[in-house]
């Protein structure tokens, strides 16, 4: 293995341990030590390639956290160009198709997530990068989609809250999966993710349009 190889390996070694460190408790709660042992390597490892460690934290949102958001994201705007004509019940169809039966592992999900969670629960600059480099560009292409979709004039405020709103209620029917299973008494499978988007689809909707329904989409489509 050359040098370079041998460079990259500990590299990745150090981010894949951080990562699951950080996400399972948090970066306080972390200890260099921690990782240097977990990723089988000495201190100046992590000297050399990040620094220190809030720059190993910041590395791994970068290449990791925000990595895999954009990879979501493209997922979903290659759905949407499959669709035609484009509306609203599309707009939100995709979104909730990209989460629910998107294109991460168990192990990638669980990641994503607690790392975030950690992160919200004690903001650092990780969350800026987020911010400005995944949700923001994302919200912004989706707003300029939805906004002559939608029935009525909105303030960007408005628009920017709708969309926020139908992405929590994605979020959470992706999250609370063993909620969800208990509640229904139902598994978790291809069936039920199917029906958790029609169910996503309509509720946002009605939110949107006051009683704006699929149905009702259509026939204005129609007319």
């Amino acid at each position: 293995m050359s040098q370079r190889d041998r460079d990259a390996s500990t590299r990745e070694r150090l981010l894949d341990e951080a990562e699951a460190l950080f996400a399972e408790k948090g970066y306080n709660a972390v200890s260099v030590r921690e990782i240097i042992t977990a990723a089988n390597c000495n201190l100046a490892a992590i000297n050399y390639y990040f620094g220190t460690k809030k720059n190993l934290y910041l590395e791994v949102f970068r290449s990791r956290w925000i990595s895999r958001a954009r990879r979501v994201q493209e997922h979903f705007w290659r759905l949407l160009e499959d669709q035609k004509p484009l509306s609203l019940t599309v707009v939100v169809k995709c979104l909730a198709q990209t989460f629910l039966e998107g294109p991460f592992s168990d192990e990638e999900n669980r990641r994503q997530h607690q790392l975030m969670g950690r992160e919200m629960d004690r903001p650092t600059e990780a969350s800026d990068l987020v911010h400005e480099q995944a949700m923001k560009p994302f919200f912004a292409k989706l707003a300029g989609i939805m906004r002559p979709l939608l029935p009525e004039k909105l303030t960007e405020e408005q628009l920017m809250l709708n969309i926020m709103s139908i992405f929590a209620l994605v979020l959470h029917f992706y999250l609370a999966r063993n909620g969800i299973s208990r509640i229904t008494g139902r598994q978790y499978d291809t069936a039920l993710k199917a029906q958790l988007v029609e169910h996503i689809i309509r509720f946002s909707l009605t939110g949107l349009g006051q009683g704006f329904t699929p149905e009702a989409e259509t026939n204005q489509e129609r007319n």
